[in-house]
């Protein structure tokens, strides 16, 4: 059983920056496919980002594109998520999320993933 656990989370001020950590356990993670998701109060849980299993391909939302870098590092079965230029409206839950296997798939929506992790909490202070 595939085990995810984020790290990193915290209260910054906007204009910050964060860096999460998504580690995972009992598999290797090369053959994984990796995304960022989050969940803001009151709303639907959203893709925030995702990468391919060497880390050649990311796919971002428009709306952290430019701010946030997703990275891997296989040999330390770790995926982690660089956020910059933080604002009040990133404030949510964060959860990492792995789907096993080499299909091509987008990495955009909840569904195309098999394990998630428990999340962090990220607050951006205005």
């Amino acid at each position: 059983q595939v085990q995810l656990v984020e790290s990193g989370g915290g209260l910054v001020q906007a204009g910050d920056s964060l860096r999460l950590s998504c580690a995972a356990s009992r598999v290797t993670l090369s053959s994984y496919f990796m995304g960022w998701f989050r969940q803001a109060p009151g709303k639907e849980r959203e893709f925030v980002a995702a990468i391919s299993w060497s880390g050649g391909s990311t796919v971002y939302a428009d709306s952290v594109k430019g701010r946030f870098t997703i990275s891997r590092d296989n040999a330390k079965n770790t995926v982690y998520l660089q956020m910059n230029s933080m604002k009040p409206e990133d404030t949510a839950v964060y959860y990492c999320a792995a789907r096993y296997g080499f299909a091509v798939v987008a990495g955009t929506t909840e569904n195309e993933y098999d394990y998630w992790g428990q999340g962090t909490q990220v607050t951006v202070s205005s």
